[in-house]
């Protein structure tokens, strides 16, 4: 028996009526796609988790807020709004951070607080750590967190359960299921490839918003961001995401880290393919992500599942100032 179901896997059939103010989204003349950050550190990563122990963490040069910020000024030269999976760790060490981020524009989502593996915890201990990042981004936003991404995409079908408590929690949508077969950390092979109800254990059901894959000859290549933005040559990534384009059904979800446009960070100690995933292509990678901007349109995950009937009808729209252009804000 299958630890996971998706229902409604199809957006169009999800019964939400898509709002005027959301058509706005769908009616440009591209298609709009989600840009998200996960905000951590580099050593904050799981290809170093051998290398690096937690307790050191406090005692490393920390690097984080001068690279979200410099991709905040990125985002806001090409008035691109996005969606920020924020480290609950990095909250308590940079709340001013998260104030900017909401204040520029950007939907706040939980990216857990210790970036441990979904699958490593005990149901207790997720639900406590999760719980906690939540309020802590509520409290420094004023606002709802709805959103939520595991670390290094651990929600796969040994961890389905952690579906339950985000339902519990209070979370509208998840993007932490990566639909791919070859990776040693994460992935659930069959899963479907675009915005789908996914049912928990329990029977209930919340947003997932799987991390984007192309199909090649009958396999699913990742062409979603972060390493494998770095190790594709950028036409390869391009023409990847434009045959999702051309699917019409889906949007393209992509992701980056803030470390992954700091080409001075420090050298970690660690074995060669952990070193080769997090430092290959990093001189490239700020290079990419501008022309990325100029070659697709982007917006937040709120803004991509508004525009695909898939949230609550917005009750208004208002004008950001610095970015300049009409965003879904929701009750």
């Amino acid at each position: 028996m299958n630890d996971w179901k998706a229902i409604d896997a199809n957006p169009q059939a999800t019964p939400c009526k898509v709002p005027e103010q959301a058509a706005s989204l769908t009616m440009r003349k591209q298609p709009i796609h989600a840009f998200t950050v996960d905000v951590e550190d580099y050593f904050h990563v799981e290809a170093f988790a051998n290398a690096i122990h937690r307790e050191a963490w406090p005692q490393l040069e920390y690097r984080c807020e001068r690279n979200v910020y410099r991709m905040l000024d990125m985002l806001a030269e090409k008035s691109v709004r996005g969606t920020f999976f924020v480290l609950g760790w990095v909250a308590d060490r940079s709340p001013q951070l998260v104030r900017d981020i909401a204040a520029a524009g950007h939907e706040v989502a939980c990216h857990g607080h210790t970036h441990q593996l979904v699958y490593r915890q005990t149901r207790q201990q997720f639900a406590d750590e999760t719980r906690y990042a939540k309020e802590l981004l509520e409290d420094l936003t004023g606002k709802a967190v709805n959103g939520y991404r595991a670390a290094s995409f651990s929600i796969t079908k040994v961890s389905m359960w952690a579906l339950d408590t985000l339902i519990d929690l209070g979370f509208t949508y998840d993007s932490s299921v990566f639909p791919v077969s070859h990776h040693d950390n994460y992935g659930i092979p069959g899963a479907p490839l675009g915005p789908c109800r996914m049912r928990a254990p329990s029977g209930r059901s919340l947003i997932e918003v799987p991390l984007s894959v192309a199909q090649v000859a009958g396999l699913r290549v990742p062409i979603s961001g972060g390493g494998y933005f770095r190790l594709f040559p950028y036409w390869l990534s391009r023409a990847g995401m434009r045959s999702v384009e051309r699917e019409g059904d889906r949007p393209l979800v992509f992701y980056v880290h803030p470390w992954e446009i700091d080409v001075d960070q420090p050298r970690v100690q660690a074995n060669f393919l952990s070193r080769l995933r997090h430092y290959n292509n990093i001189d490239r990678c700020e290079g990419r992500l501008r022309r990325l901007l100029n070659d697709f349109q982007f917006g937040s995950m709120s803004d991509v599942l508004a525009a695909h009937g898939m949230l609550p009808i917005p009750s208004r729209v208002r004008e950001d100032s610095r970015l300049g252009q009409p965003i879904v804000a929701l009750q």
